[in-house]
């Protein structure tokens, strides 16, 4: 492992909060499932409660522990074709292993798996999802390059890992919770639904 991914890990499980490049965007994250990291995050970014934040995963395996039974459609025509990738898929979550705060106090979350080695060794080793919204402060500008990060937000969290985001571009986002699937932003996939 390298000296970047077992720095994020140590800092990661031990609550704290880090921005990281990814196939995307620059993302600002913690462990899905510590509460406090979780109630910090909201708080640095300036997001409202209510509204739910991307969770990253480093496979279909992690992402089903995490959300009711993914329909059969969904994983043949999305996560098998697009995972790794640029695509954000919004399901049923299951109440018992997503902190409320984590769904915006709703019952679905938008999941997915990053084309990014870095973040994959990374999820792998901490051993759960972590959040991934982009590194800025809620309703500023997207960061597609590390010279992009407001410095005001570098100095909040715990540690930043530098790199390139190749795709500059945010993900696309299918709204798969309900029968009729919706496209809700069309972004580095031009998919069709």
């Amino acid at each position: 492992m390298n000296k970047q991914i077992e720095k994020a890990v140590e800092v990661l499980n031990k609550g704290g909060i880090v921005i990281f490049p990814t196939d995307t965007a620059f993302g600002i994250g913690c462990r899905i499932d510590n509460e406090e990291a979780v109630k910090r995050l909201f708080s640095i970014r300036k997001r409202p409660a209510f509204m739910a934040t991307p969770v990253l995963v480093n496979g279909l395996e992690m992402a089903q522990k995490y959300l009711k039974k993914i329909p059969e459609e969904v994983i043949s025509n999305l996560i098998k074709p697009y995972w790794p990738g640029a695509l954000t898929i919004i399901l049923q979550s299951r109440i018992d292993t997503v902190p409320e705060l984590v769904r915006g106090h709703g019952t679905t979350i938008g999941v997915r798996m990053p084309n990014s080695q870095v973040i994959q060794d990374i999820i792998k080793n901490v051993g759960v999802p972590i959040l991934g919204p982009s590194a800025n402060f809620h309703g500023e500008k997207t960061p597609f390059e590390y010279k992009d990060l407001d410095p005001k937000l570098i100095k909040l969290v715990d540690l930043v890992l530098k790199g390139e985001c190749l795709l500059k571009k945010p993900s696309t986002v299918v709204d798969c919770s309900k029968t009729s699937w919706k496209v809700l932003r069309i972004g580095a996939i031009d998919i069709k639904i």
